[in-house]
């Protein structure tokens, strides 16, 4: 029976016609196992990646392998995108286990769902120290066979450990000027001076960090904190991580100068990155941060955007290599060599773009081919031939053999993409963005969300998955309304939030304040998982923190401001000790510290007055400030109450901590009272 045939998961899908009997996880697959009386082989992955591919293709295709995994386990094929909740829990088993993780993820389990062997990326042959997969295969199910009682008693040790692992940091005081400047400090010690970034490689574009690197500078005018920040946007922009054709980032540098990435682009990245650049151009009008934000916001709409409106997971790494053998490479899709551009441009153009991009006879990646960069000034190039080369190359391109699209559509990464498309779209005059941003909230409104503003984490093809919503989905999916509520001063996008925040007050927040993972009324686990660290992207409870005190700053609400202080208080503890994850909470405090300021805009839509104050109020740089304009007395939101026009004339009011400023129709002052440049644009 092909159990995967059915599901939304395109990473279940490509497994659906495996000879392994996979099963997808769900009650009904440990109950077989337990009726058969075999252990669990669980097996977690997801679609852009590149060790899965390669795993399945040597073990799980291979009929041998898939026989004695048929005979004597019960095989279960998770997609971490779609339930990071089970991702969590095993992963910190494996972790804990072993001293490392990654993926794909194999964990054995009793037919209880308790762990007892581990690992990830399993070799068909041994090799460098590892067992091939078929020697693990052999071992475990001798031990279950043979040990059972041993394994079980193994199993139940690990289990109960995981269980009483708390946080013992709990929640408390939010982080002050003091901690907030030592993060600053140990930040410092960690940058890379040379190329930009934080530690060595593998380096990972460090987006949060820049966040709050950008917000601490808007508000203290550390000089330093502005520094590293721009650095490091620059070398990324000009790195082989940055594809200098269509726009977009990989996931991230293998090396640590930035030159060859691991090639699969992924949603999450590209709408934390275009947002950070688009702050960038906001904070210091870099020409350079303008074109990468508005680049990377074309790549998503262009290649990423779902019929439905929605945004696609993750372009794989991997594509057939030109010319036809039919073979997989990774890279092959973005690479070049200098035959390759002779053969697209012609030789006098192939030199000047081998010069521009930093293409060489000895190559930078693999079998003489180039990742394409930019190592040097653009000033000393004809810009209007570079963008006729860049034109023919994009399209030559485009006659490769395209990367695999992961076409399922995230909750929590669409909110994410939502606020960096409506904010870039309304700094730099494109309603095009902004309506992209709107279709895809309209989605998520449409399909992920219940009468009950319950969200699902996934969906696919307009049909959505099984799969609840975790704190990520409820915070993301907030952020990016609240954005697109100020930028366009539709108050329902605000009600919208207000719906899913009451959720995560509700079923995600400890007693205490904590907040968790996965709701209360969730399918249980072994481990209700609570993870307050960034990662690849912001933690559930980072987001959520960020997201409750914009919407207490956009409508008063003490609760939701409590909340967010509270769980603020897991920054102070943790940013001594790895500032490098908890990014974005970091950046939540600097909004905290700094209020949030919030400014309301009273004026006529269609007046120009109000456009100019508008576009003011939303360059400003007062770290997490919120903005609503509209009508005065808008009932959809609650800024504009009792604030009336100035002389019948659109005004802006600026208020902080309870005190507001006197109102004003003058762009300037309000420019000067929220930190914006005058960016010469009406």
């Amino acid at each position: 029976m092909n159990r995967l045939a059915g599901v939304t998961s395109p990473y279940l899908l490509q497994h659906a016609d495996n000879p392994v009997d996979w099963w997808p996880w769900t009650p009904e697959a440990f109950e077989e196992a337990r009726r058969r009386g075999v252990p669990v082989l669980l097996s977690v992955g997801y679609s852009a990646c590149h060790w899965c591919h390669v795993m399945a293709h040597e073990s799980f295709e291979d009929e041998a392998t898939a026989a004695l995994i048929n005979g004597h386990f019960l095989a279960v094929k998770v997609d971490r995108e779609e339930r990071p909740d089970v991702d969590a829990v095993y992963m910190e088993a494996v972790q804990a286990a072993t001293g490392q993780g990654g993926w794909p993820m194999t964990v054995f389990l009793t037919p209880d769902a308790e762990p007892f062997y581990f690992g990830t990326y399993f070799p068909p042959e041994p090799r460098h120290g590892m067992p091939s997969f078929r020697q693990v295969l052999d071992g475990v199910r001798e031990a279950w066979e043979d040990r059972r009682g041993e394994v079980t008693e193994v199993a139940g040790k690990i289990t109960r450990d995981l269980a009483e692992r708390e946080l013992t940091f709990g929640v408390g005081e939010m982080p002050g000027e003091g901690e907030q400047a030592h993060a600053l400090l140990a930040l410092t010690r960690d940058y890379d001076t040379s190329y930009g970034g934080f530690g060595q490689a593998p380096k990972f574009p460090p987006s949060m960090v820049i966040e709050f690197l950008l917000r601490h500078h808007a508000r203290t005018g550390a000089e330093g904190a502005l520094q590293m920040a721009v650095d490091t946007c620059e070398r990324m922009a000009r790195g082989g991580i940055y594809d200098q054709l269509g726009g977009g980032f990989a996931r991230y540098s293998v090396d640590r100068q930035w030159v060859v990435p691991h090639f699969e682009k992924m949603l999450y990245d590209n709408a934390l990155l275009c947002r950070v650049y688009a702050h960038l151009w906001r904070a210091t009008g870099s020409e350079l941060a303008r074109r990468v934000a508005l680049e990377t916001a074309d790549f998503m709409v262009r290649e990423l955007r779902t019929t439905e409106g929605g945004f696609a997971s993750a372009l794989d790494a991997d594509s057939e290599e030109p010319g036809g053998s039919g073979r997989h490479v990774e890279g092959a899709y973005y690479v070049w060599t200098p035959e390759q551009l002779r053969h697209a441009l012609g030789a006098e153009d192939a030199d000047i773009a081998a010069h521009y991009f930093g293409v060489t006879e000895d190559g930078t990646f693999e079998e003489g081919s180039s990742v394409l960069q930019l190592p040097q000034s653009e000033a000393v190039f004809d810009a209007e031939r570079i963008a006729s080369v860049r034109e023919r190359l994009l399209a030559a391109r485009a006659e490769r053999p395209a990367p695999g699209r992961d076409d399922k559509v995230v909750a929590a990464w669409n909110g994410l993409a939502i606020a960096a498309l409506a904010e870039t779209g309304a700094y730099f005059d494109r309603p095009d963005l902004v309506e992209a941003a709107t279709a895809a909230a309209d989605l998520l409104v449409r399909l992920h969300m219940d009468e009950a503003a319950r969200l699902s984490r996934t969906s696919k093809d307009g049909r959505v998955g099984a799969n609840a919503g975790v704190l990520e989905d409820y915070a993301d999916v907030s952020e990016g309304f609240l954005a697109l509520a100020s930028v366009t001063g539709e108050g329902v996008w605000l009600e919208f939030a207000g719906f899913l925040l009451d959720h995560v007050l509700a079923r995600f927040t400890g007693d205490d304040g904590a907040l968790f993972d996965t709701a209360s009324d969730a399918e249980p686990l072994i481990r209700r998982p609570q993870d307050p660290t960034d990662n690849a992207t912001p933690s559930g409870w980072s987001a959520a923190t960020g997201a409750l005190l914009s919407y207490a700053a956009q409508t008063g609400s003490a609760p939701h401001r409590t909340a967010a202080e509270r769980a603020l208080g897991v920054v102070r503890a943790l940013a001594p000790r790895a500032p490098r994850f908890i990014g974005w909470g970091l950046a939540v405090a600097e909004a905290a510290l700094d209020g949030p300021r919030e400014v309301a805009v009273v004026g006529p839509a269609d007046d120009p007055a109000t456009r100019a104050l508008l576009r003011a109020a939303l360059l400003g740089t007062a770290p997490g400030a919120v903005v609503a304009a509209g009508e005065p007395g808008t009932a959809e939101l609650p800024l504009l109450a009792d604030r009336p026009l100035v002389d019948g004339r659109p005004a802006a009011y600026v208020c902080r901590n309870f005190t507001c400023d006197a109102p004003t129709t003058d762009v300037t002052r309000l420019r000067a009272a929220i930190g914006a440049r005058d960016t010469g644009i009406a």
